[in-house]
């Protein structure tokens, strides 16, 4: 008996709980006190709040709104430090935390929807109302604040800190979204470009049972274990059927309409559209600091694609962006030196806590110091080292084109006669994202590992450059442009980009041996019917060359000389993403039966050369 690792709804204090503490008295520096906040159409919110036992001061107050657990109930149990605060040392310098759980989720009255949109009736309520009346609540009840509030959150919760940027209320001084959700169809949380994230999105949608199912708070309510048969993700997700059938075959339609609503708006329609949140970013003019992680696996768009929202909408926004060496949150963990096998040789979260992150809140909640940031904070990778911008991407980025050519080479020269390369895809048989015999929610670390495990296998095409005679450091989002051919009338592309290791590379830290290793840079994938448009998908011709183009999305990356770049291309990654039948339909649907293998082309030929674009800095 397996069940799903519903880890997304411990995240904060999960990740938190990492971090390192001092002997710091908590329950000596604060007091605790729940509530249950009305908010304007009566639905009451449960709120916990952290307040200074030292009233020979003023405090502001700093707010998080979130779907995942704000702690224990009652007086005297108390949340840690850091599940408290984005970091320790600010509970030590004194803040007032107030801490709510958003409509339908654990104690707080009303019903939860995924990525609520903005209200079109005025009338209405969203989530930028609640904010708006969690923080009128606070700065009329709560005592010893001094009129300013700020905003933070981590995944979701930063997704709701955005919310309450859009109608800010007049208290809402400064806010930073973390890892915030973008674009749950195009680029976050649950696809990309049309592929549906499978394993993550199912185990998110068990953890709602818990969280907002109508019986959440009853104490003699059925604590439900699914039988999935086997521990390892990859069989089961083989094995389980038509996507659209787990619910009632595994949960016995316990999962919540969130799952459900996923499998009703299968192509990008009103209900996705409506999830786009840079369209949102109007008349943003309180200081915003943006976080997020290279290698962020839930959201990986969503961060960067807000920041240009509020940087195209609001030309004189004082927002700053910030991007470091990151799997999903990964900034706050105590010691982010690593990612896996791959070091970084520096903190880099005490960096950015110590540099960015405090200063921000210190500055515009308590008017410390001096906040006079450059646009863009960003982590480069490969080089390892922080550097700073006037604007992302930098000026000075020259997209240049690396092709794919003969004898699975990649050059910046393009090819010069008619070729290709096929591989046959076999749905019975996907790539797998990961050697390890794992199921739940995955973790970012596979976001940066090592690739050869994909590299000899003959349904992955595998090209590799020279070894490099000098530096080559990308800065912005990467393209893919293919041309490419199936026997069917669908087909998924995905395309890896990676940073080969030479043969002289010593072990790292921990004794693994890093030579020859290939270091994950970035991976996208499209599914080929939405390659010309997301609400209305189109069949493939089969056997006809057929142009796919996407991004896969910023990176910040040096290639050091004596490494080689490598590209990967298959049309499985499993399970992380659904597979595709190779047919046109409804793949949710899709039975066993449904699923072919296809013969699967690209093409490398003038005027049809596929390629990635690298944004190169020069």
């Amino acid at each position: 008996m397996q069940r799903v690792i519903t880890v997304i709804f411990i995240f904060i204090t999960s990740l938190s709980a990492a971090c390192s503490q001092s002997d710091f008295d908590l329950k000596a520096a604060y007091s605790k006190s729940e509530h249950m906040v009305p908010m304007r159409d009566g639905t009451r919110l449960h709120t916990i709040v952290y307040a200074p036992r030292d009233t020979s001061q003023t405090y502001p107050i700093l707010l998080i709104r979130t779907p995942y657990s704000i702690g224990p109930g009652g007086t005297e149990d108390y949340i840690s430090m850091t599940g408290m605060a984005p970091h320790p040392d600010m509970v030590k310098d004194g803040y007032i935390f107030v801490l709510q759980n958003v409509r339908g989720t654990y104690k707080s009255e009303g019903k939860f929807v995924d990525i609520r949109p903005p209200r079109t009736n005025p009338a209405d309520v969203d989530e930028s109302t609640d904010n708006y009346d969690a923080i009128e609540w606070a700065i009329n009840t709560i005592a010893n604040h001094n009129g300013r509030v700020g905003q933070w959150g981590v995944s979701h919760p930063g997704w709701f800190a955005v919310m309450g940027m859009i109608e800010p209320h007049p208290a809402l001084v400064a806010v930073s979204p973390q890892a915030t959700t973008g674009d749950p169809f195009i680029g976050d949380d649950g696809h990309r470009n049309g592929i549906f994230r499978l394993m993550p999105k199912l185990a998110w949608a068990q953890g709602l049972i818990d969280s907002t199912g109508e019986d959440r708070n009853n104490p003699n309510r059925e604590v439900f274990t699914p039988d999935f048969g086997t521990n390892w993700g990859y069989e089961f997700y083989l094995q389980s059927g038509p996507i659209n059938k787990i619910n009632e075959k595994y949960f016995g339609g316990r999962l919540s309409s969130e799952w459900e609503d996923m499998m009703v708006h299968t192509n990008y329609d009103d209900y996705y559209q409506a999830r786009h949140m840079p369209k949102y970013m109007n008349n943003i003019n309180l200081p915003v600091l943006s976080v997020g992680g290279w290698f962020d696996a839930p959201d990986p768009y969503g961060t960067i694609a807000t920041y240009h929202g509020i940087e195209e909408r609001n030309p004189d926004n004082k927002s700053t962006l910030v991007m470091g060496p990151w799997d999903h949150g990964g900034w706050r963990r105590a010691n982010a030196d690593r990612l896996g096998d791959v070091e970084f040789g520096q903190n880099t979260s005490e960096y950015y806590n110590q540099n960015v992150l405090i200063p921000f809140f210190e500055y515009h909640l308590k008017g410390k110091g001096n906040w006079n940031p450059d646009e863009a904070v960003m982590f480069a990778t490969g080089e390892n080292t922080w550097h700073t911008f006037d604007q992302w991407p930098p000026k000075n980025m020259t997209p240049k084109s690396l092709y794919l050519n003969d004898n699975f080479t990649l050059s910046f020269e393009p090819p010069t006669k008619d070729a290709a390369d096929t591989y046959t895809n076999d749905p019975a048989k996907p790539v797998p994202y990961s050697q390890d015999i794992v199921f739940g929610y995955p973790r970012g670390a596979y976001r940066i590992g090592d690739q050869r495990h994909n590299s000899t296998r003959p349904d992955v095409l595998t090209y590799t450059s020279d070894v490099l005679e000098e530096d080559i450091t990308i800065a912005g989002p990467i393209a893919a442009s293919l041309f490419t051919e199936t026997t069917g009338t669908d087909a998924d592309w995905f395309v890896k980009v990676i940073d080969i290791f030479p043969a002289d590379t010593p072990k790292n830290s921990n004794g693994k041996d890093m030579a020859g290793y290939q270091m994950l840079v970035g991976a996208e994938g499209m599914r080929a019917k939405y390659r010309n448009s997301y609400e209305n998908p189109q069949p493939v011709t089969p056997n006809e060359r057929t142009e796919i183009h996407f991004e896969i999305r910023d990176k910040f990356h040096t290639f050091k000389k004596g490494h080689r770049i490598m590209v990967q291309i298959h049309s499985t990654w499993f399970p992380i993403y659904d597979r595709n039948p190779g047919q046109f339909m409804n793949i949710y649907g899709a039975e066993n039966s449904d699923y072919l293998k296809t013969t699967q082309t690209i093409h490398r030929a003038p005027g049809a050369a596929s390629h990635v674009v690298l944004p190169v800095l020069e």
